[in-house]
C-alpha cells in the first residue's frame, strides 16, 4: 500500500554522479521539510553528523535533520534528482562504511513509540533506542527483544536481525516485527506487511541495510516483567578453567537461558575504577526467564570454578536488564568483527584468549554469545540461523593503528576458522567499506543463496545503488550491465 509519493521530484532521474547543489533546490527542500537542512560549515552540522562511533563520521554535502516521514521521502527524492547516495543514522553505534559528500539523513528526532497493551506491540518511529521502549512497555508487564544497550537504536539493530539478551528464548527481534514504513530508492513511501509484500518485507528482517529507509517499525513485545541474571567475574588466574566450564555449561542448558563471556584485559590506566586497573577479567552474563530458584542450580557449575572477583547474579526487573552487560554509554572510537560458528573447542578458544589477553600488542575485547535456541528458526533473511556461537572482537582506536587491530582480529579468528559459518551484521563496527577484504565481508553476511536473492531485490528496488554505506548493502550488489 502507498501512503504517498512526491511526484513533482521523484519524476527527476538521477543522473548517477553529484551534481553542484542548486541553491533554488535546496531552498525548496528546507521548505519542505520539518526538520533542520545542513551543509558543510553550518551551526550543528558536525553535531549532526556525529553518532556514537568516533573513529568513523560521515562527511555529506547536506544533511537532512528528519522530524517526520515525510522529510525521509523529501529528503530521498532530492537526493535522486541530484545523483546523491544516501546514508541514514539514528545513534551511530555500527557505522560502518561513511559517506563523503552525499546526504545524510538523521533520524533522532523521529522519537515516537506507541504501544498497543492488549496486542502486545509497539510501533515506533525510525529514531527510537530500545531504552525508550522498555520504559513505554514495562508498564504493562511487557518487554521489547531489545539488545544489551539501551542507547542502541531499535531500527538498524532489528534490520541486521536483532541478537537480544533473550535470544534463545525468543529468537531474533527481527522475527517478531509485523509491518515496517519504507521509503525506497524511487521516494516512494510504503507499508510493508508479510501480505502486502512478502518478498521485500521478508528480506528486511536480516537483510534490510540497503533497501531504503524506515520511517517506522511494528513489532511483537513478550510477556516479561523480571529475569534472573548478572555476572559471574573471574579473575585471570582462572580464566582457562573458566572458559572450558562454560563451552562444556552452553551444552545442557535450556533454551530460557542466554548468556555471554568476556574477556577483558584492563589497561592500568587513572581513568578506571581501582579495582579493575591492570586486571584480566572473564564475565560471564546471565539472563534467564524461569525462577531463581532454578536460575541458581543452573549456574552452580560456574560457580563450582572457584572464587569469584564478583558475583551478582539476582533477580531484577526487566527494566534493570541493562545492568547484566554495562556496556559503555560513552561514544568512542572502535573497531570490531565477528565469526559465527558451528562449535567451537577449549583448546581453540585458549588460543584466542592467549592472543588478545594482557600480553596482545593492543587491547582486544573478547565477547563469546552462546546461540541457538530459537534463533534457529524463523522465516526472514537472518543469514547463519544454525550457528551454535558468535565470537565477537572489538578494540579500541584512539591512538591505535587500525591496520594493527585488523592484523590483531585477523589472526584471532583464523584460531576458529575451521568453524566459521560467516558474520552477523549486527557486529560489524567501524570502516569496514576501506578494508581491502570489503567484498568478502560483505558476501560473509549471507549464504550463497540468500546473497543472490538478497542481490535480485537489490537490483530491482534500487539499481542506482543509492543506499550503499553499510555492509549489507554491499553484500546485495546491483548486477553489472551485460556488455556486448
Amino acid at each position: 500500500m502507498e501512503i504517498n509519493d512526491f511526484t513533482d521530484l521523484t519524476d527527476l532521474a538521477p543522473t548517477g554522479r553529484a551534481s553542484a547543489l542548486d541553491p533554488a533546490a535546496l531552498s525548496a527542500l528546507v521548505r519542505k521539510v520539518h526538520g533542520p537542512v545542513l551543509l558543510p560549515g553550518d551551526d550543528g552540522y558536525d553535531a549532526e553528523r556525529s553518532g556514537f562511533q568516533t573513529a568513523h563520521r560521515h562527511r555529506p554535502a547536506v544533511i537532512v535533520g528528519a522530524a517526520h516521514a515525510d522529510d525521509v521521502v523529501a529528503a530521498v527524492a532530492f537526493a535522486r534528482a541530484h545523483g546523491l547516495p544516501v546514508a541514514v543514522q539514528a545513534t551511530g553505534h555500527g557505522l560502518s562504511a561513511a559517506t563523503d559528500g552525499g546526504l545524510l539523513i538523521s533520524t533522532r528526532r523521529m522519537s515516537g513509540v506507541r504501544v498497543d497493551a492488549a496486542a502486545r506491540t509497539a510501533r515506533v518511529a525510525a529514531g527510537v533506542v530500545w531504552g525508550q521502549v522498555i520504559e513505554a512497555a514495562a508498564p504493562y508487564g511487557l518487554a521489547p527483544l531489545n539488545g544489551s544497550s539501551p542507547g542502541v537504536g531499535v531500527v538498524s539493530y532489528t534490520l541486521g536481525g536483532g541478537v537480544g539478551i533473550l535470544a534463545r528464548t525468543h529468537g531474533f527481534a527481527a522475527d517478531h516485527v509485523r509491518s515496517v514504513d519504507l521509503v525506497t530508492a524511487d521516494a516512494r513511501h510504503l507499508h510493508l506487511t508479510p501480505d502486502t509484500d512478502p518478498e521485500l518485507f521478508r528480506a528486511l528482517l536480516g537483510g534490510g541495510h540497503g533497501l531504503g529507509v524506515v520511517t517506522a517499525m511494528e513489532f511483537a513485545l513478550v510477556p516479561v516483567t523480571r529475569l534472573y541474571g548478572g555476572q559471574l567475574v573471574f579473575d585471570g588466574e582462572r580464566i582457562d578453567e573458566a572458559l572450558a566450564a562454560y563451552l562444556r555449561w552452553t551444552e545442557t542448558v535450556p533454551d530460557e537461558l542466554t548468556s555471554s563471556v568476556a574477556l577483558i584485559a584492563y589497561p592500568d590506566i587513572p581513568q578506571l575504577p581501582a579495582p579493575l586497573r591492570g586486571r584480566y577479567l572473564a564475565q560471564i552474563r546471565i539472563a534467564y526467564t524461569g525462577s531463581a530458584a532454578d536460575g541458581e542450580r543452573l549456574v552452580a557449575p560456574l560457580r563450582a570454578v572457584g572464587p569469584r572477583v564478583s558475583d551478582d547474579l539476582r533477580e531484577m526487573p526487566y527494566a534493570a536488564s541493562h545492568t547484566i552487560h554495562r556496556d559503555p554509554s560513552d561514544p568512542h572510537a572502535y573497531h570490531g568483527d565477528n565469526a559465527l560458528l558451528t562449535g567451537l573447542d577449549a583448546a581453540a578458544l585458549r588460543r584466542v584468549a592467549a592472543l588478545t589477553g594482557p600480553q596482545a600488542p593492543t587491547m582486544v575485547v573478547v565477547q563469546l554469545n552462546h546461540l541457538g535456541g530459537a534463533m534457529a528458526t524463523g522465516t526472514g533473511a537472518v543469514g547463519h540461523r544454525d550457528a551454535r556461537y558468535a565470537l565477537r572482537l572489538l578494540s579500541p582506536l584512539d591512538g591505535t593503528n587500525p591496520a594493527a587491530v585488523r592484523a590483531l582480529h585477523a589472526e584471532a579468528f583464523a584460531v576458529v576458522e575451521p568453524w566459521s559459518l560467516g558474520r552477523s551484521v549486527n557486529f560489524l563496527f567501524g570502516g569496514h567499506a576501506d578494508r581491502p577484504d570489503a567484498a568478502e565481508v560483505a558476501r560473509s553476511v549471507h549464504d550463497a543463496r540468500e546473497h543472490r536473492r538478497l542481490a535480485a531485490l537489490k537490483a530491482r528496488h534500487d539499481p542506482e545503488n543509492v543506499f550503499r554505506f553499510h555492509p549489507a548493502a554491499a553484500a546485495t550488489p546491483v548486477p553489472e550491465p551485460a556488455v556486448a
